[in-house]
């Protein structure tokens, strides 16, 4: 008996607190390298605490997630505050005070590296429309999950202008573009109820559409390594897998890598939640963000009820997030499209 298809908020949740979920268990991890990982944890299976000596995450209590969730929250509401647009002057206000606010608690959790240079830049005057001409780290990619939920993808081309729209003012590169215009599409596709292997599509197809808009920067295809990405991984193990990854599509926050490393996660674990995020918190390198990605393609196409209750509440709990809101309010423009 074919079960019943998900509710489209279950779906959309699903995505958001996957990001979440990815994120917090990578958090102690990012940064080390994947032997280090095994040498400390040997197989991390839960959260877990920052080390007291990790440069990014020192101090961080266990189930605490980083500027991957905070950032993707502060897409989600200029999306809602905005009418269904990121203004880019707007966004790098937020993201500034948001840096500021991080740096007054003593955190080290800041900007990445294209985000703080665009940011800069624009403190100096340029123009939010010009700031992100050489961004191509994983950024956007990392907080483009709103973008999916709130957003169809079948209309690739009104799709992307909306993806384009979280990328400018940090990442409006080819790159940059490419690599969040594959997870908004997977994503976007998880919420209207797709597969796994139509979620992969979905994120093959954008990246090549989303590689042919922005600054042009040479690097490889995203769109080709997230499907070469399934290929490397099937018929292997676990740990097998994960050090195939770190050896050859690489774990840094070069898009090229952690995007396609999130979709190799995916193909592994079958697209499972908690599996996937797990998965990635074991890669170390740029983990937090790996696990945000996989967690929340894996969370769209399975929904919120496939992560583990306990882990949700930790979620909650420990970073005073409750996104059930602000995921409602991302679905309004969904469901007014659907009704035009």
């Amino acid at each position: 008996m074919t079960p019943a298809p998900l509710p489209r908020l279950d779906r959309a949740l699903g995505a958001f607190y996957g990001l979440a979920l990815g994120d917090a268990l990578g958090m102690p991890t990012q940064v080390m390298s994947r032997a280090d990982v095994v040498r400390v944890y040997g197989t991390l299976d839960g959260f877990e605490p920052a080390l007291p000596d990790n440069p990014v995450s020192a101090g961080m209590p266990a189930g605490s997630v980083t500027d991957d969730t905070d950032q993707a929250v502060i897409v989600a509401r200029l999306i809602v505050e905005g009418g269904g647009h990121v203004d880019p002057l707007r966004f790098a206000e937020e993201l500034l005070s948001w840096e500021k606010e991080m740096k007054a608690k003593g955190s080290f959790d800041l900007l990445g590296p294209s985000t703080k240079a665009a940011l800069d830049a624009v403190a100096r005057g340029t123009d939010p429309k010009e700031a992100g001409k050489y961004g191509t780290t994983n950024g956007s990619a990392m907080r483009v999950t709103p973008v999916g939920i709130a957003f169809a993808a079948d209309d690739t081309e009104t799709f992307l202008d909306r993806v384009v729209e979280s990328c400018q003012v940090t990442h409006d590169t080819t790159i940059g573009i490419a690599g969040a215009a594959a997870v908004a599409a997977a994503v976007s596709t998880g919420v209207a109820g797709g597969t796994l292997d139509e979620v992969f599509d979905a994120a093959i197809g954008a990246a090549a559409a989303g590689a042919l808009r922005g600054n042009w920067i040479a690097g490889a295809s995203i769109s080709a390594r997230i499907g070469w990405a399934r290929e490397l991984v099937a018929g292997l193990d676990e740990a097998a897998a994960l050090d195939r990854i770190d050896a050859l599509i690489g774990t840094s926050v070069a898009s090229q890598e952690s995007v396609p490393a999130a979709f190799a996660v995916l193909a592994l674990t079958g697209g499972d939640p908690w599996r996937s995020a797990l998965l990635a918190a074991n890669l170390g390198g740029d983990s937090d963000t790996i696990g945000a990605i996989a967690g929340a393609i894996a969370g769209s196409v399975h929904g919120l009820g496939s992560l583990p209750d306990a882990a949700v509440r930790t979620l909650r709990e420990v970073n005073d997030l409750e996104l059930e809101p602000l995921t409602r309010q991302l679905l309004t423009y969904r469901d007014h499209r659907d009704r035009g």
